[in-house]
């Protein structure tokens, strides 16, 4: 009777003993993993610093190259010009620019087809085509022949842009210092993503709609997440953050308009309608006539471009709006008052200026040129409104602001983009709903027509000339920004 009492105490005493070192156990085990939870919070914190120090580094690098590349461009366009006013009148200037710009241009041309054939053109496909893992990336070859070759071509005055070049740059700018750190493919793609903003950042002095072009223009590219996102905006503020303070300049096209009646908005959503026309057919007669100069044979694609530059050279001496990017364009067309047939003719030859110099296989944009066009095209309908309707003269203005947007969105599909770009070079901001009107009709117009977005279309002209089949697959972003799934 006295033994089971004692094995009862025994056995709550055991209980409690085992209980009690669960219980440690227990608890060793959660400190255990809230020191591994605090320890892996911490790791990605510096994961993430680290990984922003790389974007801002980006920024940084990008800024600078493409100020150095800008000024190296207003250095040569100085010096031409003042060359050929020194020639004074007669044939002697028109011979002159014939030889210096057809031998530059086809200089150029030599240059990328020796040292990066990828570095022809804008180089926008080339960096989607590199984020989808489809082509190579050789930035060292890149940078040289896109930063010579682009001061080749432009400086000679061939309608392109200097945007072109700074985005493929800033890519490839980004690529060597992602391979100079280990990172993971999904931060690889956002530092290659970070570079091509930040050169369209420094380009136009435009930020936000760096950041937005990456969102609408390579959505089905780019990884989206915390890191790579922000990645995007740091690289871009410190891009434009550079070059306004080694240029010190603000919006590059400045003008001064005010608010429009609502009623005016219906004038601006049948310009958008005319926009989005005019930008599927711009697309098509684009890629058209690269494949045109594809067939030349190999040995003899140098001859083009030496003709292109001629042609250049002589529109520079006989019709210089005719020529070059058109940035300073722009601002001089809103303040003069041409007239409906000049502003056509101005159309027509920038609009054939930008197919023959951006086929001819040289580095250079079509940014810049398109926005040049599009204000001839919406100046022509403004003045055709003021005279027609009642209507007062700032609607020549708007026009051209609004058509700056609608031409960009109805061929690039990228209306947000087209918006805020328009207002940052602008700072038009009382047009936003006039330009947004415009953008939308626009983007709507080259959808039914069919269009489909230029770097789309010159990425898949690009795998079909390397022997690749186009990505087929599915968009796989969960919004779509811009054009319809699949």
């Amino acid at each position: 009777m006295v033994c089971q009492p004692l094995l009862a105490l025994l056995q709550v005493s055991l209980q409690f003993v085992f209980q009690r070192r669960a219980d440690l156990r227990s608890s060793k085990r959660i400190e255990t993993t809230q020191g591994m939870t605090r320890r892996t919070n911490i790791e990605s914190a510096r994961s993430d610093a680290a990984y922003f120090v790389k974007a801002a580094l980006v920024g940084l690098l990008v800024g600078g190259l493409a100020t150095g590349f800008h000024a190296g461009l207003e250095h040569l366009f100085a010096q031409y010009a003042a060359l050929r006013n020194s020639l004074g009148s007669g044939a002697l200037p028109y011979v002159v620019s014939i030889l210096i710009s057809s031998m530059c241009v086809a200089a150029a041309f030599l240059l990328v087809q020796r040292v990066a054939p990828e570095a022809a053109g804008s180089g926008i496909q080339e960096i989607e085509g590199a984020m989808e893992d489809r082509r190579p990336v050789h930035w060292p070859q890149v940078l040289i022949a896109k930063f010579f070759g682009g001061l080749l071509a432009l400086g000679s005055g061939l309608v392109l842009g200097r945007e072109g070049p700074t985005i493929h740059m800033g890519a490839m700018t980004a690529e060597a210092l992602a391979r100079s750190h280990k990172v993971s493919p999904a931060d690889h793609k956002g530092l290659l993503a970070a570079g091509a903003a930040a050169g369209l950042a420094a380009a136009f002095n435009a930020p936000l709609a760096a950041i937005l072009f990456i969102v609408e223009e390579t959505r089905r590219q780019f990884p989206f997440g915390y890191r790579t996102y922000m990645a995007v905006i740091i690289a871009s503020i410190l891009s434009a953050a550079v070059t306004e303070q080694l240029t010190q300049t603000g919006p590059l096209l400045v003008v001064d308009v005010r608010y429009l009646p609502v009623w005016s908005y219906l004038l601006l959503a049948l310009m958008g309608i005319l926009l989005g026309v005019l930008g599927v057919f711009f697309n098509k007669a684009l890629i058209t006539v690269m494949d045109l100069f594809l067939k030349i044979p190999k040995g003899l694609r140098w001859l083009p471009a030496l003709a292109i530059g001629a042609v250049t050279g002589i529109l520079l001496n006989a019709f210089p709006d005719a020529t070059g990017g058109g940035e300073d364009l722009v601002h001089d067309l809103i303040s003069s008052h041409y007239g409906v047939l000049a502003l056509l003719l101005l159309t027509f030859l920038r609009f054939g200026g930008v197919l023959f110099s951006y086929a001819s296989g040289v580095p250079g944009g079509i940014f810049a040129p398109m926005l040049s066009i599009a204000t001839c095209a919406g100046l022509a309908f403004g003045v055709i409104a003021v005279e027609t309707l009642p209507v007062e003269d700032d609607f020549r203005a708007a026009c051209a602001v609004a058509a700056m947007g609608g031409f960009f969105a109805a061929s690039v599909r990228a209306p947000l983009v087209g918006v805020v770009l328009v207002m940052e070079l602008t700072g038009a901001y009382a047009l936003i709903m006039p330009v947004l009107v415009t953008c939308t009709t626009a983007s709507l117009t080259a959808h039914h027509l069919g269009g489909r977005p230029i770097y789309e279309q010159l990425l898949e002209r690009t795998l079909r000339i390397a022997g690749q089949d186009p990505d087929n697959e599915p968009d796989k972003t969960p919004v779509q920004l811009g054009t319809r799934e699949g």
